[in-house]
């Protein structure tokens, strides 16, 4: 075993927590309850934060060790594209399909947030946060 290895070893043997973000995805999309808001759209923030173990690419700098972020960029989108009435429901999809598709997810914490959403008052954002655990 090489010197590199052997530090890894005592590195990963200590307590460790890894996580990866995707931090202030946006997107215009078509979500909402009022009639007008599945017709004019509004724009929407995303924020997501997995936890997974990826030692394995801290060891060896290959794509196959971790979740790709681009990959979970791209379900996020998806999900996002689909017109919901409630951001609860497009939180719940987004978790749903992550989960389903990375076994190694341990935890997930997403905010899905609307943007300027058109109640009276001035409001920057209306979010919802799931957190969740394995």
């Amino acid at each position: 075993m090489n010197p590199q290895e052997i530090t890894f070893k005592r590195f990963h043997d200590l307590y460790m927590e890894s996580y990866i973000e995707l931090e202030q995805m946006r997107f215009f999309a078509f979500h909402g309850v009022m009639p007008q808001e599945r017709v004019v759209g509004n724009d929407f923030e995303v924020n997501l934060r997995v936890k997974t173990d990826f030692i394995a690419a801290i060891r060896r700098d290959e794509l196959d060790n971790t979740i790709s972020y681009a990959d979970l960029y791209e379900v996020v989108k998806r999900e996002m594209m689909r017109p919901s009435a409630l951001i609860e429901h497009v939180a719940g999809r987004i978790l749903k399909a992550i989960t389903a598709r990375w076994s190694a997810i341990e935890e997930v914490e997403l905010k899905v947030s609307k943007l300027n959403p058109p109640i009276p008052g001035e409001i920057g954002r209306a979010s919802v946060v799931i957190r969740w655990r394995r």
